[in-house]
């Protein structure tokens, strides 16, 4: 295995082999959850959203875009102008962020308001997602740093199993606002956890990190970055839009359970891929693929709502699930003294995407409708499958590495 950076090779706590600091973790989860549920949460309340400020729904979904756009376009700057700091006082400070952002969102008046409070809480996913999968592999074993980073990325489909169908039903009863103001109570909450259980670590010194050129030369990396841009796209067209996509197959009133039936298959996705990912990382990276193309190829299929919409939400929901602890994981380990750089650069691009996604879905359901969603997410499969594919040597090794293949 490459040699991960000084960063990651730190001492830390919970790493002298009795076991993972669960309490620690599970902050870092919630954490995750809060980044990405904050993140999605237009997805499942954009009609009401829409209406109520005014605007047409694939404007509301650019709610979407401007927050990747925050963390896309910052995520690199603001981890190279944070890399000193200490590793707690820049988590607290990304979640004190998302509560501003959020409280902004609830009380806003205005589009433009709203737009303006979903950038300042991309900024702060941005110094997030840059944070996190290395706080939570400094905090574990070498032997055991998958399976941290699998329980860091939990939040994600906790997030989407419960969070988001959550969201859309507290939306219905009592108004989208309120579903932003709770995720603000929940940015406090976590703020007083993070400050009571999660251990510090130092930040880089100058010149611990390698500059982008160099990091893209790195064997590996390149293909996992590019496995990373266009898996997102493709997922991003047809989730945030998921709710105009069941409406257009006459379940527009399922969406909740839709979504419930994803988020629990993720849920089922990220406990296997953090139980075999120090072994298996190239084979459940495949499986995803195929798993959310099969989704697709379903939904491409269908011409009104059936209990089909459910098994491919499910299938979607497990191949997705483990799809961000596979691919932090797989650039972590192709960077080696690039690690940190690489990170940086994953969080840049699956922003861009997601921004991308938004857009891009928004002219789809403008120009050929809402039908056009699942085929335009298998044409973006194809390359994916074919690079992982051909990745087995670096990025996507056909062998564990041998640094982190788990013992447990």
């Amino acid at each position: 295995m490459n040699e991960i950076t000084a960063s990651t090779a730190a001492p830390r706590a919970g790493a002298d082999g009795r076991g993972l600091p669960m309490g620690a973790l599970l902050a870092l989860a919630t954490a995750v959850f809060i980044t990405s549920l904050t993140e999605t949460l237009p997805a499942g309340v954009l009609p009401a959203m829409s209406t109520d400020l005014g605007v047409g729904e694939s404007a509301m979904g650019q709610s979407v875009t401007v927050y990747a756009a925050g963390t896309a376009l910052l995520a690199i700057p603001l981890s190279a102008a944070t890399a000193g700091w200490r590793r707690k006082r820049l988590l607290l400070a990304a979640v004190a962020g998302f509560a501003a952002a959020n409280t902004v969102t609830a009380a806003s008046p205005s589009y433009a308001l709203t737009m303006a409070a979903r950038f300042v809480a991309g900024v702060a996913a941005g110094v997030a997602w840059a944070l996190l999968a290395g706080y939570a592999r400094r905090l574990a074993p070498v032997h055991l740093q998958g399976k941290a980073v699998a329980i860091a990325m939990a939040g994600i489909p906790v997030a989407l199993s419960l969070g988001v169908p959550a969201g859309t039903f507290l939306g219905d009863a009592l108004g989208w606002r309120v579903t932003f103001s709770v995720m603000t109570a929940l940015a406090v909450v976590l703020l007083g956890w993070i400050a009571a259980v999660v251990p510090d670590h130092p930040g880089q010194g100058r010149g611990g990190r390698l500059p982008i050129v160099r990091t893209l030369a790195v064997p590996g990396v390149a293909p996992v970055l590019f496995v990373t841009l266009v898996l997102v796209l493709a997922h991003t067209i047809l989730y945030t839009y998921v709710a105009t996509y069941l409406k257009h197959l006459g379940m527009g009133g399922s969406v909740d359970l839709v979504l419930l039936v994803f988020g629990a298959a993720s849920l089922v996705s990220i406990w296997f891929t953090g139980a075999h990912i120090d072994r298996r990382l190239r084979a459940l990276t495949i499986a995803a693929t195929v798993l959310i193309a099969a989704a697709a190829t379903v939904l491409a299929l269908l011409t009104d709502g059936s209990a089909l919409v459910y098994a491919a939400a499910a299938l979607w929901g497990l191949g997705w699930g483990g799809a961000p602890t596979l691919l932090q994981t797989a650039v972590a380990d192709a960077g080696g003294d690039a690690a940190d750089t690489a990170q940086a650069m994953l969080v840049t691009l699956w922003n861009a995407a997601m921004a991308g996604g938004g857009i891009v879905g928004g002219v789809l359901l403008d120009l050929t409708g809402a039908g056009s969603f699942p085929w335009s997410v298998l044409a973006l499969l194809l390359p994916v499958l074919a690079v992982v594919a051909g990745a087995r040597a670096h990025g996507f090794p056909a062998r564990p590495h041998s640094g982190t293949a788990s013992t447990a």
